[in-house]
């Protein structure tokens, strides 16, 4: 499994979340842009929309609905009919139980240009519920969350809201073949 930082190409801030509510709005897990590399709350791990499978390994298809779960905290990405905080445009947060699972409001259609989602290639991410697209403000949060930037949902393509798959890391999932379980005590 790869965790991915997703880069912001016009702002230059990588997509973040950590467990800090908004004040207003939903209420939700909120979501920022935030300029440092290294934040271990700025992975992300791609998943298959719903019930669709989404082999590891297999190319992200131009056009396709995927789920962006942030690795820390286990929640999906998310959008809905709240207005931001900072603009007024549409909110864009983190949702989702403990296990990952959400509602259709964490789906997203990556659009590009191309067959597939390619590494060095930028790409747009649409909210398939609302036909938002996922984009960095450009405006900066005070208290709790100083210098971070409001990410949210434009109803343009243009503006802000080109995102590139910049650094990841590779999460290997533990082995727990039977052969390795000791059942004394």
């Amino acid at each position: 499994m790869l965790g991915y930082r997703l880069l912001n190409t016009d702002h230059r801030v990588r997509l973040h979340s950590h467990d800090v509510k908004y004040g207003t709005g939903s209420g939700q897990q909120s979501v920022t842009g935030l300029d440092i590399q290294e934040d271990v709350n700025s992975h992300w791990i791609v998943k298959a929309a719903n019930t669709q499978a989404c082999p590891r390994g297999e190319p992200i298809k131009c056009g396709s609905t995927l789920r962006l779960e942030h690795l820390a905290t286990k929640k999906n990405l998310h959008s809905h009919y709240f207005s931001s905080p900072l603009s007024g445009s549409q909110e864009i947060s983190c949702y989702g139980d403990d296990e990952g699972e959400g509602d259709s409001g964490d789906n997203w259609i990556v659009v590009c240009s191309g067959d597939y989602w390619l590494r060095d290639d930028s790409v747009m991410l649409k909210h398939k519920d609302t036909d938002q697209y996922l984009a960095a403000s450009g405006r900066t949060f005070g208290r709790p969350i100083n210098g971070q930037m409001e990410i949210v949902g434009l109803e343009s393509s243009s503006g802000s809201v080109h995102w590139q798959a910049a650094e990841g890391i590779y999460l290997h999932a533990p082995d727990f073949a039977a052969k390795h379980v000791h059942t004394e005590l």
